[in-house]
C-alpha cells in the first residue's frame, strides 16, 4: 500500500490509558504525536476537559464505544468517517459506536482544522494505529485473565477467542486492559478484511439534523444570556465618524448600544504583527456600533435604528476599477515567476501558431446557509467560547492576544457548522463577540443577518488569467500561464500542477494588487476558478491541433514520468486512469440525439477528478442534464458521504460559473441577498453520478477536488452546442449576449 503520511509512532507518546472512575477504559490519543510523556487522560469522563489529549475513545464495560471527534463538522463529514477509521482497526460492530464533538486542544494539537480536504489524508495513519493499539490492548488483557499467550486470541466483531474457543466481549477485560502496557507494535488489517471501510455509513448526526435538534452555533443558547448585533462599516476602507443612537435605545427590548474597536487595533498595532502568518480579516480600524438586546429580532431591529456617519470611503474600490486594474497587471511586466521550464519565448518565436486567452472571474461571497455567528461568556477565570470555527486554535489564540489572556484561560466548544467553503477559516466574529462579552461583563451571542454575512464577508478574490500557447508541426511546444488577481500573494494559483511536466517550455507567472476589500480562501482555493480557465484551454487547443479533447490530454500525460520531477504534485498515471474512467463512464463521444458534451480533468487537494457533462439546448438555452465524475482519491471511507462530497462541489461548481456574481461600487457590496445574487436552483440541478478509481492507496481530500473542473466541462459543453467560447464567469451574463433569457 501507498503510504502518503509516513508518519512514526511512538505509542507511549501517542497514546495514554486511564480506567474510569464510572467502570470502563478511557484511550486519550494524539493525531499528530504531540503529547507530552507526562500527560494522562482524566479519570472521571464527567470531567472531560480536552486539555490535554485531542481524541479520546471510551470503551464501556458493556463493550459499546464513544469515540469523540476532535475536528471541526462542517458537512464534510468527518465526524463520521474518522471514526469509522478508529472502529474499523478496533473491531468493533459500528452499530456500537456513537460519536459526540471534541473540544479544542491548544496545547499539544497540530492541525484541528476543517479546511483544504486535509482531515482524512492527515489522519488516516494515526486513526487506524489508535483503533489496532486498542484492539491489542483488549485482546491482552483477555490473555492474561485466561492465562495464555495474546498471539494465540483473535478479536472480531468486539469479542475476544481463544484457541481453546473460549470468548469474552471487550466490556469483560476493558478494566484489566487499563492497568496494562501500551503495546508498541501492533498489526493493521488488509484492505481486503474491511468490513467497516467502503461501507455505506449513515452521518452520525442525521438524525439530530433531521428532529431539528440543536446541533448548530445558531442553536447555542444559555439563560441569561444578550444578543448583540455589529454595525460595521458599510464599505471596505471606511470608519466610524459618529452615530446617534437614541432611538434604537428607545426600543423595548433593546440593553444597551456600545461600541467595540479598540482591542482590534491594538491587536493590529502590534510590533510583531504580521497579517500574512495570521487568519485574521475585518479586525478593521474602524469601531464597530453594537447593539445588546433580549432577542435576536430585538437586537436587528436595534441595528437598523442606528444612524451612523461613515468617512473616507475609497473610491478605488469598485469592482470596475478592479478590472481595470488586473488588466494594467496582465499586460506589464511586474509579475513574480513560479515555475519556468525550459524556453517560452523562443518556443513562442518558432512556433506555427500562438493561442491567447484571457479568462475573467468576479469577486464570490460563501453564502453559508447558516449565518455566522458565536457566542462568549469571559470571566476571571476563563474565556468560553461557542460556535461554528473552522480554525479553533487559530482563533484561540488571537482572542487570547486580543484580550491579553494566557491561552490556557481560552476555552472553545465547537459546534456543527451551516456551511464554511473556507469563511469559517477566518474568525473576525470570534473576536468581535469576544470583545463585546470582555466589555460588557454577560454572556453574549453574536448574530449575523444574510445582509451582514454578503456585505462583510471574505470573499473569493477577483482574477484574471492570460493563458497562451505555441503550437509547432502539430504539437504544443509551449504553455505561458499569468495571473493577476486581488490579494493573490496570499492565494495565488499552484505552478505544480497539470500541465508542469506535460509540456517541455512551461512558465508561471502571478502578479496581485493590494485591496482593502478582504479576500480569503473560497471552496477549492488556487483553483476554484483556475480548473475552469485551463480546461477551457485545452478544448481549443484540441481543436487547433485536430485531436479529440479526451486524446489530448491522454497524451500529454505520457510527457510525465512520475516521480522524476519531484516538484509535480500530481500522479499521471492515477489522472490516466481518473480520464479513461470518466470517459467510459460519461459514454464519451456518443451524446445521443441532441445533447451536447463537455470534459475536464483537474488535481488538486491531492485528489484526481475527471468530469463528463451532458447538455441540451432548449430554445437556445443550454440545460445542464448530466454530469459524470470520476475520483481518484485512494482508499474511499465512505461511499455515500463520499459521494455526498463530490456531487455537492460539482453542483457548487456549475453553479457559481453559470450565475455567480457580486459587485462593489466604491468599496460597497451591492448584492446583500438571494434577490439579487443567484445560486443553482433545483430545477437547474443535473443528475451527478459519481464513480471511484479502484485502489488500496491512502485516503485524499474530497470535500473541494470536484468542484475545480465543473465549470470547465460545463463551459466545454456549451461551445460544443453553440460554438461560443466562454472566457468570464458568470457564464449567464456571456450567453445573454446572444440573446438567450436566462434569467428565470
Amino acid at each position: 500500500m501507498e503510504n502518503q503520511n509516513k508518519l512514526t509512532f511512538s505509542r507511549r507518546n501517542f497514546i495514554r490509558t486511564s480506567a474510569l472512575a464510572s467502570g470502563g477504559l478511557l484511550i486519550g490519543f494524539n493525531f499528530f504525536n504531540s503529547c507530552k510523556d507526562a500527560v494522562k487522560p482524566p479519570v472521571d469522563i464527567s470531567k472531560l476537559n480536552f486539555n490535554d489529549f485531542n481524541a479520546f475513545i471510551k470503551i464501556a464495560d458493556n463493550g459499546y464505544v464513544t469515540i469523540f471527534s476532535p475536528n471541526p463538522e462542517i458537512g464534510q463529514g468527518v465526524k463520521t468517517s474518522m471514526p469509522m477509521i478508529i472502529a474499523e482497526e478496533l473491531d468493533v460492530p459500528w452499530s456500537h459506536v456513537s460519536v459526540e464533538q471534541g473540544a479544542l486542544d491548544t496545547k499539544n494539537f497540530v492541525r484541528q482544522v476543517a479546511g483544504g480536504s486535509q482531515s482524512i489524508r492527515f489522519g488516516w495513519d494515526a486513526l487506524r494505529q489508535t483503533g489496532a493499539t486498542a484492539k491489542q490492548m483488549l485482546v491482552n488483557a483477555a490473555a492474561v485473565k485466561w492465562g495464555v499467550e495474546a498471539s494465540t486470541c483473535s478479536a472480531k466483531d468486539g469479542i475476544i477467542i481463544n484457541a481453546s474457543g473460549e470468548k469474552l466481549g471487550y466490556g469483560d477485560v476493558v478494566n484489566e486492559a487499563a492497568q496494562l502496557e501500551i503495546p508498541e507494535n501492533v498489526t493493521l488489517k488488509s484492505p481486503r478484511d474491511y468490513k467497516i471501510i467502503g461501507k455505506d455509513a449513515i452521518n452520525v448526526d442525521m438524525d439530530k439534523i433531521i428532529t431539528g435538534k440543536p446541533l448548530f452555533g445558531s442553536d447555542y443558547v444559555v439563560d441569561g444570556m444578550l444578543y448583540a448585533t455589529v454595525l460595521r462599516p458599510p464599505a471596505f476602507g471606511q470608519v466610524l465618524e459618529s452615530f446617534d443612537a437614541s432611538e434604537a435605545k428607545a426600543l423595548s427590548g433593546v440593553v444597551d448600544v456600545i461600541t467595540i474597536g479598540e482591542k482590534a487595533r491594538n491587536y493590529l498595532n502590534q510590533d510583531n504583527f504580521d497579517p500574512s502568518s495570521h487568519w485574521t480579516v475585518r479586525l478593521s480600524e474602524s469601531d464597530k456600533v453594537v447593539v445588546l438586546a433580549k432577542t435576536t429580532w430585538d437586537a436587528i431591529k436595534g441595528k437598523k435604528a442606528i444612524k451612523a456617519v461613515w468617512k473616507d470611503s475609497f473610491n478605488e474600490e469598485s469592482s470596475d476599477v478592479h478590472d481595470e486594474v488586473l488588466n494594467d497587471l496582465l499586460n506589464g511586466n511586474k509579475f513574480d515567476t513560479r515555475r519556468s521550464d525550459g524556453n517560452v519565448k523562443q518556443a513562442f518565436a518558432n512556433a506555427d501558431k500562438v493561442i491567447e486567452r484571457v479568462y475573467e472571474s468576479p469577486f464570490l461571497p460563501h453564502t453559508c446557509m447558516e449565518p455566522m455567528n458565536f457566542f462568549a461568556d469571559i470571566t476571571a477565570e476563563k474565556v468560553h467560547l461557542v460556535g461554528p470555527i473552522q480554525t479553533p486554535e487559530a482563533a484561540a489564540k488571537v482572542v487570547a492576544s486580543l484580550l491579553n489572556r494566557k491561552l490556557d484561560d481560552i476555552h472553545i466548544d465547537m459546534t456543527r457548522m451551516g456551511g464554511g467553503f473556507g469563511r469559517r477559516l477566518y474568525g473576525d466574529f470570534v473576536y468581535e463577540v469576544a470583545e463585546i462579552a470582555d466589555k460588557v461583563k454577560q454572556p453574549v451571542k453574536l448574530i449575523s443577518t444574510r445582509e451582514d454575512d454578503m456585505a462583510t464577508g471574505v470573499y473569493r478574490p477577483a482574477i484574471k488569467y492570460k493563458i497562451a500557447a505555441s503550437i509547432k508541426d502539430g504539437e504544443i511546444t509551449g504553455y505561458h500561464l499569468k495571473e493577476a488577481a486581488v490579494n493573490s500573494n496570499m492565494y495565488g494559483l499552484i505552478p505544480n500542477f497539470f500541465p508542469a511536466g506535460a509540456i517541455e517550455n512551461y512558465q508561471v507567472d502571478t502578479a496581485n494588487f493590494q485591496s482593502k476589500i478582504t479576500t480569503g480562501a473560497w471552496r477549492a482555493p488556487y483553483t476554484n476558478f483556475l480548473g475552469f480557465a485551463e480546461q477551457s484551454f485545452f478544448d481549443e487547443l484540441a481543436d487547433a491541433v485536430g485531436k479529440d479533447p479526451v486524446q489530448l490530454r491522454l497524451d500529454l500525460l505520457k510527457n510525465v514520468k512520475d516521480g522524476e520531477d519531484k516538484s509535480i504534485e500530481y500522479s499521471a498515471k492515477r489522472m490516466t486512469d481518473t480520464i479513461k474512467l470518466a470517459a467510459e463512464k460519461g459514454n464519451w463521444g456518443n451524446p445521443g440525439r441532441n445533447k451536447y458534451q463537455g470534459f475536464a480533468a483537474y488535481y488538486s487537494h491531492n485528489t484526481h477528478v475527471a468530469e463528463v457533462v451532458e447538455i441540451s439546448l432548449d430554445n437556445s438555452r443550454p440545460v445542464i442534464e448530466k454530469v459524470t465524475v470520476a475520483v481518484d482519491c485512494g482508499i474511499v471511507i465512505n461511499p455515500t458521504g463520499a459521494k455526498n462530497q463530490i456531487e455537492g462541489g460539482v453542483l457548487d461548481g456549475i453553479g457559481h460559473a453559470m450565475y455567480g456574481d457580486f459587485n462593489f461600487k466604491n468599496g460597497k457590496p451591492q448584492n446583500l441577498n438571494f434577490d439579487s445574487y443567484r445560486l443553482i436552483s433545483i430545477k437547474d440541478t443535473p443528475i451527478v453520478e459519481t464513480f471511484f478509481v479502484e485502489n488500496d492507496l491512502s485516503p485524499t481530500g474530497l470535500g473541494e477536488p470536484g468542484l475545480p473542473p465543473a465549470g470547465g466541462a460545463l463551459a466545454n459543453a456549451i461551445k460544443a452546442a453553440t460554438d461560443q467560447i466562454l472566457l468570464k464567469q458568470p457564464f449567464i451574463k456571456s450567453l445573454k449576449n446572444r440573446k438567450t433569457d436566462l434569467s428565470v
